[in-house]
């Protein structure tokens, strides 16, 4: 399973409720006419996105994919028939946005009982695949998943987990030293 993350935010803050209103419209209509491949959407508020602009709050959006190919088919649905307004709408409202594209490492990626996104930086050096089951201790993999980046179309993370609650493999104090990790709650709209 990939997933294409969308962290973004509104061109005026003072449009951010309609901002949200328009995103939320936009992942409405992808969840009731579903593209090919298309497995599940969030879009969620956070209340930093340090990779975005000013660090600010922001939206990011989870479209989570089978494969490669649908993500294709996804990005040509989100702007064709049957969602060309309700994209439309939420891109005149659009201030700036950067994304990057995930596969799951571990858990079931599960979107409804995010409450934390928790964004990994090893340091330098350090063998990644190595160090999935670390990262993944304690997290409950029902209501929890685990990603590492595949694609970067701009600043982010080399890992993510999405979880209801910080699991314990992630307290500072288990770190290796040089790893850098932020979290922050998450919102669904």
């Amino acid at each position: 399973m990939l997933a294409y993350v969308f962290w973004h935010r509104a061109a005026v803050a003072a449009a951010d409720e309609a901002y949200e209103d328009a995103c939320r419209r936009f992942h409405d209509g992808l969840a009731t006419n579903r593209p090919g491949g298309l497995i599940g959407t969030a879009c969620l508020r956070a209340e930093r996105l340090p990779w975005l602009g000013d660090g600010g709050p922001g939206l990011e959006d989870w479209y989570l994919v089978e494969d490669f190919a649908a993500l294709g088919v996804l990005n040509e649905a989100a702007v064709g028939r049957g969602h060309v307004s309700a994209h439309e709408r939420a891109a005149r409202l659009m201030g700036e946005g950067t994304g990057s594209i995930y596969r799951l490492l571990d858990g079931v990626g599960e979107l409804s009982p995010v409450r934390v996104a928790a964004w990994i930086s090893p340091a330098r050096g350090h063998d990644v695949s190595l160090l999935d089951d670390f990262l993944a201790d304690g997290m409950e993999r029902r209501a929890a998943s685990l990603w590492r980046r595949q694609l970067a179309l701009g600043p982010a993370p080399e890992l993510c987990l999405l979880a209801a609650e910080t699991p314990d493999g992630l307290r500072s104090t288990r770190l290796p030293q040089g790893w850098h990790v932020d979290f922050d709650p998450r919102v669904p709209l």
